[in-house]
């Protein structure tokens, strides 16, 4: 019985690569590489969405359906795309997202895409899930910084546990290893799935917790409703008592109600991540593109709205900000580009879409983020 893993085209799963090809030009270009490189339950795993994913592709006509106007003679001298977010100093407007067992892409998994971050002084937000232990991760930053002389934020997401005193572990945790912000997701507690993680992959920081598992009975009275998976969903009760307990800013990750966003500010959070999971928990779900505007309304302007959820190019950067968004996240981009080149091909992706945007920002007219205005746009 032939044990070697196999990608999606039937093939030996191909090692990462030690440099990059001249033929790697767009996030589009690691994408189809990537398929070489994952073994084929892993590639299906990183591209799913929520049933018929057809939330999944919306996200992407949202961004499409929209035009920019180009702006010429604009004075580009001291042009940047630096800015504040949360007391931090973003050198572009974009973090890296959240994303689970990066160990699925590449044996490093989290920490190459730490080093990455890093050095291309980009925020990374560590999932609860990571394949790696959050201290592991922090400590990799922070060599990696201390050898580059780079630096990005390291902020870490919180997925609330079967208890309160087990989501208090893993915030206390967060902040003894030097996590600046929590980003706590509201949206993809409950949620379908059904891939099972190969050997040696596993949630690290959640060894010796209860997991929170549903498994479906045809037989049970109950099939969500009625559930501990149910009870224990996070509420507003939740919110108050987290930002009791923390004096790290505090993002909500999940929003795409513009009543929910103002309600969890007043309860104190510090911000808001417009998103839908990537299109993995709801089909026929919103984009957070065509709700960015309306939240970013329903907030006070020192309120930093985040979006993710289906950014690829740079030109998708422009189009965020100029729907209000403070800066995006990216998620599966990384694990393409991890699968393709590891910790290089991460800063080569991140390199990439920093290019994008300082392009796309040249053409419209835009000297800082600042100037990125709704005007921009043509649907």
């Amino acid at each position: 019985m032939n044990s070697t893993p196999l990608n999606t085209l039937g093939m030996p799963v191909q090692p990462p690569l030690q440099s990059i090809p001249a033929s790697i030009t767009s996030l589009a270009d690691y994408v189809r590489l990537a398929r070489e490189h994952l073994e084929a339950g892993a590639w299906a795993h990183i591209e799913s969405g929520a049933d018929q994913y057809l939330t999944l592709a919306h996200n992407r006509a949202a961004f499409d359906q929209i035009r920019l106007c180009p702006q010429a003679l604009a004075d580009l001298s001291n042009a940047h795309t630096r800015q504040a977010l949360l007391s931090e100093q973003l050198q572009w407007p974009v973090l890296l997202a959240p994303v689970a067992y990066q160990q699925l892409a590449h044996p490093e998994g989290e920490l190459a895409t730490a080093r990455a971050a890093m050095a291309m002084r980009t925020g990374m937000v560590v999932s609860t899930l990571s394949s790696h232990s959050l201290e592991d991760i922090a400590q990799t930053a922070q060599t990696a910084s201390q050898e580059l002389g780079r630096s990005g934020p390291l902020w870490f997401q919180l997925y609330q546990q079967a208890t309160r005193e087990y989501t208090l572990q893993l915030v206390r945790r967060a902040e003894a290893a030097g996590y600046t912000a929590l980003m706590w997701t509201v949206d993809a507690h409950i949620k379908r799935s059904s891939y099972p993680l190969p050997p040696g992959v596993e949630a690290v920081n959640l060894r010796g917790m209860p997991q929170q598992r549903h498994s479906a009975d045809l037989m049970s009275e109950q099939i969500l409703f009625g559930t501990d998976l149910a009870r224990h969903a996070p509420s507003w009760d939740d919110l108050i008592w987290l930002r009791a307990q923390t004096r790290l800013p505090l993002i909500v990750k999940g929003v795409l109600s513009p009543q929910i966003a103002a309600r969890a500010v007043d309860l104190g959070a510090d911000a808001i991540v417009v998103s839908n999971h990537g299109g993995r928990v709801l089909d026929g779900a919103v984009s957070p593109l065509e709700m960015l505007p309306a939240i970013r309304a329903a907030l006070p302007e020192a309120v930093p709205v985040l979006m993710d959820s289906g950014v690829r190019q740079g030109t998708d950067v422009l189009k965020a900000i100029a729907l209000g968004a403070s800066a995006v996240m990216v998620g599966r981009p990384q694990m393409y580009a991890l699968a393709v080149a590891g910790m290089l091909g991460v800063a080569h992706m991140l390199y990439l879409l920093r290019a994008e945007l300082e392009l796309a920002m040249a053409q419209t007219g835009c000297a800082t983020l600042a100037d990125i205005q709704p005007q921009l746009l043509v649907r």
